[in-house]
């Protein structure tokens, strides 16, 4: 397929020879995309040229733009603003770019090129639901998975499932005191969520406790170290460790009754994983390691018996490795994880690690220790860090229970997109299946694209009514242009108009070319998204490509195209959008309905 940007440089040091004798080096040449309210695609910058010119940039600009349109059949037409050159391609280079592009099956993505990766997400603690942070991991972690894909990475989808620990015996420790030997038939509730119930449980007579403790004169300090149900919680945790029988096998019942419930969750959600990691099996491997840094001399014992490691030389503080009672921390167990799953996977060249920008410090920790540990590897981590998620009712906390339950919510958005769907009259020859389906598709497309769209980084607000509007930057709005072009297809079927580009044809109205500067600029989104972890660069892209579709739509009338080549032409350009915006949508874990 033409490279129109390689094909330009070739040109700009053709026209450098010719014009002003001069060889230059092809990286002096800068080509970039021409901006939005000046005529052209592409964009020669001609300031760093004119030393070779001897002209002014705007002079070396007006030159250079002459020589092209001259001399390359390519080149239509020029405008110069300041020491840009601003670059008119030919409606016939469009044409046969479209035509390219109609045939080549899988447009935009790359070939494998044997590269491994490893991307780690969600990772739920086994003591309560998922709730809407996880949702923005999941889909972040997903997504990024998929555009790794593409840009011709062999990637593995994984999680650890922190199964262990403090915070599982708390719900433990509640469930035993206060349960009454509740399941979640008996209570007819997601196993999940009845383990949560009693996290909150326990957070709650732990509060009552130390009120007491305190009003009794211990220090709110001593109260929160003293108070009874925390020494259970702690005792239990030491029992699970020493493998006693009981312990494990209200721990196994448990975390039993949460994976069901999660299962259920992620398929809701439409992610997946290749390989599952479990705390419980990873802790213990990191727990050698932590004794090997210590007769290394890497680490070292306090005379309490707990494990540390100083990071001062590196600017950073000390860390716990293993508290004085030889248990894990989760340092430790993440340690273990890295090291086993190089071991089980020995091509990854990288581990990209999904988790919120509140574990920074951790990873950069944890990076530093492996590399210290003699892990080669370890300056390939990558901790994909991202912002917490708000509502517009404030921040969530799960102790208190007032986190926003991942289930309720993707619930609640199927009830959103039914509700304006049905308004404004969508469905109307579905049946209840179809309905249904679609009501899916809008609420999942609405929720992940208004949580991808916002770049990693930035904690956002989430907006659950604006998140499903059909009109402006939203899910619903690119998912009902890729329906409407799925019905021009299916009419153009019917009355037997195939979707080809025919040589006859010479011109493109505006709209068409301003589609098709997008359209061919999709390898590039996805190699950028990819380069990094950005699903925020294909989400804004796509958007683009349905609005600019859009305006084309309202102004060509495609089945009143008298000249036959032209609508063949026009349904097999729809064919190329409605593609791309259905693998972009995909890159981000969404999906498109074909009718609405």
């Amino acid at each position: 397929m033409l490279n129109l940007t390689e094909e330009l440089k070739a040109l700009s040091l053709k026209a450098f020879k010719s014009l002003f004798e001069q060889d230059l080096d092809e990286n002096l040449i800068q080509i970039q995309p021409t901006r939005k309210e000046f005529e052209g695609s592409h964009t020669l910058v001609c300031f760093p040229l004119s030393r070779f010119s001897k002209l002014k940039p705007e002079q070396t600009a007006e030159a250079v733009g002459k020589f092209m349109q001259e001399n390359a059949e390519m080149v239509s037409g020029f405008n110069v603003v300041k020491g840009f050159l601003n670059i008119v391609i030919a409606d016939k280079v469009w044409l046969q770019i479209a035509s390219d592009i109609l045939n080549t099956p899988n447009f935009g993505f790359k070939a494998e090129t044997g590269r491994e990766v490893m991307v780690e997400y969600s990772s739920p603690n086994t003591n309560k639901p998922l709730h809407l942070g996880h949702l923005r991991n999941n889909f972040l972690g997903y997504s990024v998975a998929q555009i790794l894909k593409a840009n011709g990475n062999k990637v593995h989808k994984v999680q650890i499932i922190n199964d262990r620990g403090i915070h599982i015996c708390k719900s433990m420790v509640a469930w035993q005191k206060f349960g009454e030997g509740e399941t979640p038939e008996s209570a007819n509730m997601k196993g999940d969520k009845l383990v949560g119930k009693y996290y909150v449980i326990f957070d709650q007579k732990y509060k009552t406790q130390i009120a007491e403790m305190v009003e009794a004169g211990k220090t709110k300090e001593e109260a929160e170290k003293e108070a009874p149900i925390m020494k259970e919680a702690q005792d239990m945790l030491l029992k699970w460790e020493q493998k006693d029988p009981e312990t494990y096998e209200l721990w196994e019942k448990m975390n039993g009754w949460v994976y069901k419930g999660f299962e259920n969750t992620y398929k809701t959600m439409g992610v997946d994983f290749d390989k599952l990691y479990y705390e419980s099996q990873t802790f213990s491997l990191g727990k050698e390691e932590v004794l090997r840094a210590v007769e290394e001399g890497l680490a070292y014992k306090k005379e309490d018996g707990s494990v540390w490691i100083d990071l001062t030389e590196e600017g950073l503080d000390e860390k716990l490795l293993l508290r004085k009672d030889g248990t894990s921390v989760y340092m430790t167990q993440d340690i273990g994880t890295a090291i086993l799953r190089y071991r089980d996977f020995p091509k990854i060249e990288q581990q990209i690690y999904t988790v919120g920008n509140e574990q920074e410090y951790h990873f950069k920790v944890l990076f530093i220790i492996l590399a210290k540990l003699g892990y080669e590897w370890a300056k390939n981590c990558y901790h994909l860090s991202y912002g917490m998620v708000d509502l517009p009712t404030g921040k969530m906390k799960s102790r208190e229970g007032t986190v926003v339950d991942a289930d309720d919510l993707m619930e609640d958005m199927f009830a959103t997109a039914k509700s304006r769907t049905d308004e404004l009259g969508k469905i109307d020859g579905f049946n209840e299946e179809e309905a249904q389906e679609l009501y899916r598709q809008l609420g999942l497309g609405a929720l992940k694209y208004y949580l991808l769209k916002v770049d990693p980084v930035k904690r956002m607000m989430f907006n659950p009514e604006e998140s499903i509007d059909f009109q402006g930057n939203t899910g619903p709005f690119i998912q009902y242009v890729h329906a409407r072009i799925c019905a021009i297809l299916r009419k153009a079927e019917q009355i037997g108009i195939e979707p080809k580009v025919s040589e006859n044809l010479n011109s493109l109205e505006p709209t068409e070319n301003n589609v098709l500067q997008l359209i061919i600029d999709f390898p590039n989104k996805i190699e950028e998204a990819a380069n990094g972890y950005a699903p925020s660069i294909i989400a804004n892209y796509v958007y683009e490509v349905a609005k600019a579709y859009n305006k084309f739509y309202s102004e060509v009338s495609i089945f009143n195209e008298s000249d036959q080549d032209a609508l063949a032409f026009r349904i097999g350009f729809s064919k190329i959008v409605a593609e791309t915006i259905e693998k972009s949508m995909n890159l981000l874990g969404a999906e498109v309905p074909e009718k609405m």
